[in-house]
């Protein structure tokens, strides 16, 4: 079954997961970064941040994207709260939008979590700061890659037209490519940063996929139930 290839997606890039951040706590620690902070995997991290240096404007530049990410969270959230209003239960709502806000949760959860819990610092002091931040995972390339790869994943159930599905796919896909490269670029994450939030990103979009897969086979009159009501997005097709 689709969900169980899913899962099992998920389950070996959380445990890659693990193991990455095990390496950056235990394998070639040094004290790289700005104030003396040690870093693991210092010398693949410090080839790469040479190999690129600081460039400000991706920086800004994918600053930007994370916010057209918030903004497409912000969308999928206004519809599933407009359902809500209409069929005046939580349960009515899409099977797929309540896992999807389960998703954001979990996302924002983790954020919080790894503010708490450092695991690295950034390899520079940002200007609007006195000390080294947090910078494992990357949280914006965690955030881009989560929320505009699932609505790639609900493209097709919520926008009619192939076209404009496709035009979309598209879109959401260079909005993830680009905020990766350009926050490795920018030099205010490690290279293990950024691999650590795909990783955990590809963990969280394949547990989304395996649920919704499991979902729609317990209960697939519900998943299945009012499919143009579902649509936000329509090109008319030609007469």
């Amino acid at each position: 079954m689709k969900e169980k290839g899913s899962f099992i997606a998920a389950g070996v890039s959380g445990l890659a997961a693990v193991v990455l951040i095990t390496l950056i706590r235990f394998i070639d620690v040094a004290s790289i970064g700005p104030e003396g902070t040690s870093i693991g995997m210092s010398h693949l991290n410090q080839f790469v941040f040479q190999l690129f240096g600081v460039n400000v404007i991706w920086y800004h530049i994918t600053g930007f994207l994370g916010i057209v990410a918030i903004l497409t969270a912000f969308l999928f959230a206004l519809l599933g709260f407009v359902q809500l209003v209409k069929r005046r239960s939580v349960l009515k709502v899409d099977g797929e939008l309540l896992t999807l806000g389960g998703l954001y949760i979990f996302v924002m959860a983790l954020y919080v979590l790894f503010e708490i819990v450092n695991l690295n610092y950034r390899p520079i002091i940002m200007p609007d700061s006195i000390h080294p931040e947090a910078s494992f995972p990357s949280s914006h390339t965690m955030l881009v890659c989560v929320v505009m790869g699932s609505a790639m994943i609900l493209m097709n159930r919520y926008v009619k037209g192939e076209m404009l599905c496709k035009m979309l796919r598209v879109v959401c896909a260079v909005v993830i490519g680009v905020t990766v490269i350009g926050r490795l670029i920018s030099g205010v994450h490690w290279f293990t940063d950024i691999l650590g939030g795909i990783l955990i990103s590809i963990c969280l979009l394949s547990l989304f996929v395996g649920v919704i897969h499991a979902d729609r086979n317990m209960d697939p009159a519900r998943s299945n139930q009012n499919p143009q009501g579902r649509v936000i997005f329509h090109v008319p097709s030609k007469a």
